[in-house]
């Protein structure tokens, strides 16, 4: 149905997920077993969402066994630090109540309090100890990676950073390719502010596909993972059905062209 990327540590993450950022917690079991059932394999949960427990109980209540899922948590800004991450980790180890995580992110880089490199110390022995596979990163910016690969010699598997038609971030991702660091795009919809392009809706026609659709499959063929929400069943359904058509270089490069560096969500800069 859909295919597993590369992670530089020899692990593979699928390529397409779904993320739990604003579902309510009374919700998201219901919302973590229609996503498998529809046929996702990655779930991109946050301590900061205050559903870590009702993705537990998701899991717990699916028949897909928990190796054939991916299980992504981070750490929130208030737990930088060596000490206070693996505190962080353990606590969301304990409220989404697995043995393991599939990886484990630093949620911003939050620059002005200066700890993501010793938060990125702590990810790694959080890995070496077996409690977390892989670990990466989100929000970071060029010289967040640059430092914590400098300091540790260890590359995050992923950057997940806002990613859109109207946020395309290609210097990060040409830095992300040099480093072997994936790309993963969250909001990759930018709220659907691009569904009337004229870029979007042409493709759009010529495939008989919705522009959310478009717009996924252009981050599919860009080579990154993607994690759009939705609560509803058709949603999720809908979301995942990108693998029958492809995008021409022409409409890829008619999407990029409706960059305009434009941001939904926080300055990673500025941001803690």
């Amino acid at each position: 149905m859909h295919q597993h990327l590369p992670l530089n540590d020899g692990h593979s993450i699928p390529q397409p997920g779904f993320g739990l950022w604003q579902v309510p917690q009374d919700h998201t079991a219901r919302v973590v077993r229609e996503g498998l059932a529809a046929g996702y394999r990655l779930i991109d949960g946050a301590a900061i969402y205050g559903n870590e427990s009702g993705l537990g109980e998701g899991l717990r209540t699916t028949d897909i066994p928990r190796d054939e899922i991916f299980v992504t948590t981070k750490v929130w800004n208030d737990h930088h630090g060596y000490d206070a991450a693996r505190r962080a980790a353990h606590e969301s180890l304990q409220r989404i109540g697995c043995g393991y995580l599939d990886c484990l992110l630093i949620h911003w880089p939050c620059p002005d309090h200066d700890r993501y490199v010793e938060t990125w110390k702590a990810l790694i022995a959080l890995r070496d100890e077996g409690l977390v596979r892989s670990i990466g990163v989100s929000n970071f910016m060029a010289p967040h990676l640059e430092r914590i690969i400098g300091e540790t010699g260890v590359t995050p598997v992923l950057n997940q950073i806002e990613l859109h038609p109207r946020l395309t971030q290609a210097d990060l991702r040409a830095l992300h390719a040099k480093l072997g660091i994936l790309t993963q795009s969250w909001t990759p919809l930018g709220q659907g502010k691009t569904f009337t392009a004229p870029a979007v809706q042409t493709a759009a026609a010529r495939t008989g596909k919705s522009p959310a659709q478009v717009i996924l499959r252009w981050h599919v063929q860009l080579g990154c993972s993607v994690i759009p929400r939705s609560t509803r069943a058709e949603g999720l359904a809908e979301n995942l059905s990108l693998w029958d058509f492809a995008l021409t270089e022409a409409e890829m490069a008619a999407i990029a062209a409706l960059d305009a560096g434009e941001r939904t969500g926080p300055d990673p800069l500025l941001f803690s």
